[in-house]
């Protein structure tokens, strides 16, 4: 009779758990197979859901092998992106050349060849859709698209300002950078 109470009492304990959350913040998502390949220590340091005006754009998940310290702009790490609708690629890329704005000066050069860049990069994606940037210090920054590649920008700055979309103390989306560190629920 006890074992039954006590297995009824954890059952109840699980079902508040699972209620919260608990299962979901202990287990860490997989590790797509572009950033296990180009950054085989890399680890999950955070998600962080990106809503504009109450609508869910997309979750993004930061991986790194040591955590981020500053703007990140110093170290290998990849940002995936996880779109929860569809979105013309010419809007992200002309949104990102936005975004980058904020965190830093350039160029009208330097933005039109970004933008044209990014342009191509940047497919039109739908629910479910993957882009995948993988930030290399002195290299550049990789594209991949649901696992596959899609090209490069061998561009110091704009790797720092691309990235800094997300990590920089300047984002305009500062809840979204703590969550992606790992500071912030």
């Amino acid at each position: 009779m006890q074992t039954v109470t006590v297995q009824r009492r954890h059952a109840a304990l699980a079902l508040v758990l699972a209620a919260l959350g608990w299962p979901a913040m202990a287990q860490s998502p997989t590790q797509p197979a572009e950033v296990a390949a180009a950054l085989p220590e890399a680890r999950w340091r955070g998600t962080a859901v990106m809503r504009f005006f109450g609508l869910h754009i997309y979750d993004a998940r930061l991986w790194s092998a040591a955590p981020v310290a500053g703007d990140g702009a110093a170290q290998p790490l990849a940002l995936e992106l996880i779109y929860a609708r569809s979105l013309v690629g010419e809007q992200i890329a002309s949104r990102s050349i936005k975004e980058m704005q904020g965190i830093g000066a350039f160029s009208e050069a330097q933005s039109a060849r970004w933008l044209a860049a990014m342009t191509q990069l940047f497919p039109d994606v739908k629910a479910g859709d993957r882009i995948t940037g993988l930030q290399l210090p002195g290299q550049g920054t990789r594209f991949f698209f649901n696992g596959s590649l899609r090209g490069e920008v061998a561009d110091a700055d704009f790797t720092r300002l691309f990235f800094g979309i997300w990590l920089s103390p300047k984002t305009s989306e500062p809840r979204l950078r703590a969550q992606l560190l790992g500071a912030a629920p």
